[in-house]
């Protein structure tokens, strides 16, 4: 059901023309917006706290006002017929009410279109196991994981069950039936909707995000069974994503979950976005690593996990896998990104530095060859 308001549609519908990702609502202060990673000023207009209620008050429904009044946040969605979907969370902070909104795309963008690598297109194509797209706030962890669900609903015919808080992205069905389940409307809890989705016959699992232990064994146990399993982490590269996975395990599980994860994982796309020098927008670089028996066995083994970049390096001619900085090499040879642009995210930018100037480093891996694993 589409949910009507006043106050804050003009905000919205201004956001979206200047092509703007986000909303920042708050009493006292005027209207901001994030364009391409920043923060700008919407209008000179000063919210007085009673508008802000009043905002708050006709986005909200009862059942969202009482999620709100015990926890003191709430995530819900708002649409605007004609626009798109918003996703909305309503918090306090010092000078009273707040509101971060995010735009959604209606139309869902593919693979391609994000500029994001060729090899993501190999590792969805598995019948079974774990992908984990990762990264932080606002890196485009949503869309790249909505636009892997919509190449499997172009091209194949499963069942997909999503669990997500909120739904963002609306699938149209096409190969694919489509069930998504919002927690809270559709599902009274994480925990009820992750008990019972093995029943429902999946072939395909998304769980909206892995934020602790029975989310992660929930996605180890169905990708071991034989489900193909996409998940997000608020992790920044595949090294600290494998570390925090077998951090929510118990002490006591620690190693089977290596096991687990060692067998079940298909790869990890970690992401962050940079400004384009070529023309307004944002651009994703992207770290890559594909499980390989190389890399099942660092994961099992916790004194090579550290060893993880040098393998993703060296995986990059046969396997296609890429690291940070190498994905940033790329962009700046494309003039995507300038090299300013590149030396702020790089790993090592000194490095980065000589390898862009074509001085080999021969103490070094080489850059461009990858090994045999």
């Amino acid at each position: 059901m589409v949910k009507k308001t006043i106050k804050i549609d003009r905000f919205l519908k201004s956001m979206v023309e200047k092509n703007g990702s986000d909303l920042h609502v708050k009493s006292g202060s005027t209207p901001k917006i994030r364009i391409d990673g920043e923060i700008t000023e919407l209008s000179s207009e000063i919210l007085a706290p009673q508008v802000v209620d009043e905002i708050i008050k006709e986005l909200m429904t009862e059942k969202e006002r009482f999620v709100f009044s015990k926890d003191q946040e709430v995530d819900f969605t708002h649409e605007i017929e004609g626009l798109g979907r918003f996703r909305v969370n309503v918090y306090r902070q010092m000078m009273g009410l707040a509101l971060a909104i995010r735009h959604i795309r209606i139309d869902i963008p593919t693979l391609e279109e994000l500029k994001l690598p060729e090899v993501i297109n190999s590792l969805i194509d598995r019948p079974r196991g774990l992908i984990l797209v990762t990264g932080a706030t606002g890196s485009g962890k949503s869309t790249t994981l909505a636009a892997m669900i919509e190449t499997l609903n172009r091209t194949r015919p499963l069942n997909i069950i999503t669990i997500e808080d909120p739904i963002e992205f609306a699938f149209k069905e096409k190969k694919s039936t489509i069930q998504q389940r919002e927690v809270g409307r559709d599902t009274p809890s994480w925990t009820e909707a992750q008990r019972r989705i093995l029943r429902q016959d999946p072939d395909v699992i998304m769980l909206g995000e892995i934020r602790d232990w029975e989310s992660m064994i929930t996605a180890l146990t169905a990708a071991n069974t034989g489900h193909l399993v996409l998940s997000t982490m608020h992790t920044m590269d595949a090294s600290q994503s494998i570390n925090r996975a077998l951090s929510f395990a118990p002490p006591t599980m620690t190693n089977e979950v290596r096991i687990l994860l060692a067998a079940t994982l298909i790869g990890i796309i970690s992401l962050r976005l940079l400004p384009r020098s070529d023309q307004k927008g944002r651009v994703p670089a992207v770290e890559v690593l594909v499980a390989t028996e190389t890399v099942r066995k660092a994961i099992v083994d916790p004194d090579e996990i550290q060893n993880m970049k040098h393998i993703i390096t060296e995986g990059h001619t046969q396997y296609r896998m890429q690291t940070f900085d190498q994905s940033l090499m790329d962009l700046r040879r494309t003039g995507l990104i300038t090299m300013d642009e590149a030396l702020k995210y790089a790993s090592s930018p000194s490095d980065f530095r000589i390898r862009a100037r074509g001085i080999e480093d021969r103490s070094k891996i080489a850059w461009d060859k990858g090994g045999e694993d």
